[in-house]
């Protein structure tokens, strides 16, 4: 079968992408004069946020592209360069820690000859991956009403990116916001619902990518999901009715679970904060972990690259094949990530309008 070919060829050069970019990672340590491959280096150096987009490594030069500095410093103000003029070291009288809390990060040196933080709002690796791909979803979702604005979809099928969407829309509409969302609240949820998750899905398929624009770890980065667990606590909480905060602090319970001590009223406020919460944390380890397990199994080529030919040929084979096996269920899990954020985000929206709806 064609598709099948097509598949695995695709997975292939993914896959090749990967080892290339492993590859590229700098070293640390030496033994025996050669230098050892840095396993954590290159997972964390993937999985972090950097100053710089690393692309590969030509010979001794790495292939970067930096990215804009700003920062505020206490005693000088602002300030705005590009990343790479701190390669050489300090300029302006900022650079990079080395160790400590601040390792990696951008750092200054104050009158006592301390390390501190200055305020720092530099476009990053995941902010302009975080640009790049929402400029992806915009540009995909206007190709889509561009068709329905200029065709009738009654008469004919969609074609291109408005067929490659609608049944996807379909199925988080009718399956998850209709059968979770009360009807008069449909409207006023549905376009927040549908936003998250094709946000989700596509920074978490760019995230499997590698090589520009992909690789960004964006769904693998806690402020990420820390917004995202926000909006969903702030759209269930702020527009909540008033059936659902007297089951909060009043609940339908006997009188003993509530006086003296307000047990069942804790609990219910508690979660409250636990469910964005998890939320959060769900969507965070769970790509995070993904990355670092694809990566894992790459080094694993060049972890017994030193223990000669016929147990690297044999053990690349098997990282190559776990490796593929990776990006398809790191592709399932993509879709799994953004689908469960929103189900369970509209189930949420629904239970605080569920008692007024039944009346």
């Amino acid at each position: 079968m064609k598709w099948l070919k097509y598949i695995s060829v695709f997975f292939a050069v993914l896959l090749s992408a990967q080892v290339f970019a492993a590859e590229d990672e700098p070293v640390a340590g030496e033994a025996s004069g050669e230098p050892q491959l840095d396993i954590q280096g290159i997972i964390f150096g993937h999985i972090g946020d950097a100053y710089q987009w690393h692309i590969t490594r030509i010979g001794d030069k790495e292939l970067t592209i930096p990215l804009p500095v700003i920062v505020r410093s206490k005693d000088s103000g602002w300030h705005c360069f590009m990343s790479s003029k701190l390669e050489n070291g300090p300029y302006k009288g900022f650079y990079f820690a080395e160790g400590g809390k601040y390792d990696g990060k951008i750092v200054e040196k104050d009158a006592e000859g301390n390390e501190v933080r200055p305020f720092d709002i530099s476009i990053t690796k995941n902010v302009l991956g975080l640009m790049i791909n929402s400029a992806i979803l915009v540009a995909l979702i206007l190709c889509c009403s561009r068709w329905y604005r200029r065709h009738d979809a009654l008469k004919e099928a969609p074609s291109g990116v408005a067929a490659l969407l609608e049944p996807v829309i379909e199925m988080i509409d009718e399956d998850v916001i209709r059968g979770s969302v009360p009807e008069s609240q449909y409207a006023r949820f549905a376009p927040y619902l549908l936003t998250v998750f094709f946000f989700i899905l596509i920074n978490n398929l760019m995230g499997i990518i590698p090589i520009f624009p992909g690789g960004a770890n964006i769904t693998g980065n806690i402020a990420v999901t820390l917004v995202l667990a926000v909006c969903t606590f702030l759209a269930v909480n702020l527009f909540a009715d008033r059936h659902y905060w007297k089951d909060k602090f009043w609940p339908d319970v006997p009188w003993w679970l509530k006086v003296p001590v307000p047990l069942i009223p804790f609990t219910e406020v508690f979660g409250i904060f636990t469910k964005p919460f998890a939320l959060m944390i769900r969507l965070f380890a769970n790509i995070m972990a993904g990355h670092a397990v694809i990566l894992s199994f790459v080094c694993v080529i060049f972890i017994t690259a030193k223990l000669g030919p016929m147990l690297n040929g044999t053990m690349s084979v098997v990282a190559v094949f776990f490796g593929i096996f990776m990006d398809f269920l790191e592709i399932l899990v993509a879709f799994i990530q953004a689908y469960v954020f929103t189900m369970l985000s509209a189930v949420f929206i629904g239970l605080a309008h569920e008692k007024h709806e039944t009346e």
